[in-house]
């Protein structure tokens, strides 16, 4: 029955994993097929506004300093989002190779664990079935 639990662990944690797999997969292409439309209109960064008075705790030079700092990445970003799509290829190779660790690494857990139990049992881990007698070394 040990064996069954274990194993039956390793296949919901497999399930798990690939269902992670699958939806940061999803997520990071649909993030790629919208690169482009981040550097469409106003700019990455035209609707980000760090003047406004939640950030009032700064003074005001830091905040003027980091407005610089965005004005000054957002055409270097835009640049970088434009070529994200031709990625799209990369990404999925990337995704398939570190799922396909991640099972690897969750078979081998699943071996290591089948081989818990096995020396487990061998050791006399074993509980006794109902009504046999119980040797007590003395």
């Amino acid at each position: 029955m040990a064996y069954v639990l274990s194993w039956i662990f390793v296949l919901a944690m497999l399930v798990l994993w690939s269902l992670a797999a699958w939806g940061v997969h999803a997520l990071a292409l649909w993030t790629v097929a919208q690169a482009g439309d981040l550097t469409a209109g106003r700019g990455l960064f035209g609707g980000l506004d760090l003047s406004g008075p939640w950030l009032a705790w700064l003074p005001a030079q830091a905040v003027d300093a980091m407005n610089a700092l965005l004005a000054s990445l957002g055409p270097l970003l835009g640049s970088l989002l434009q070529a994200v799509p031709s990625l799209a290829g990369v990404l999925t190779l990337a995704s398939w190779v570190i799922w396909g660790l991640g099972v690897t690494m969750l078979l081998g857990l699943g071996a290591g664990l089948h081989w818990l139990v096995a020396m487990w049992r061998r050791r006399g881990g074993a509980v006794p079935p109902a009504g046999a007698p119980v040797l007590v070394a003395g």
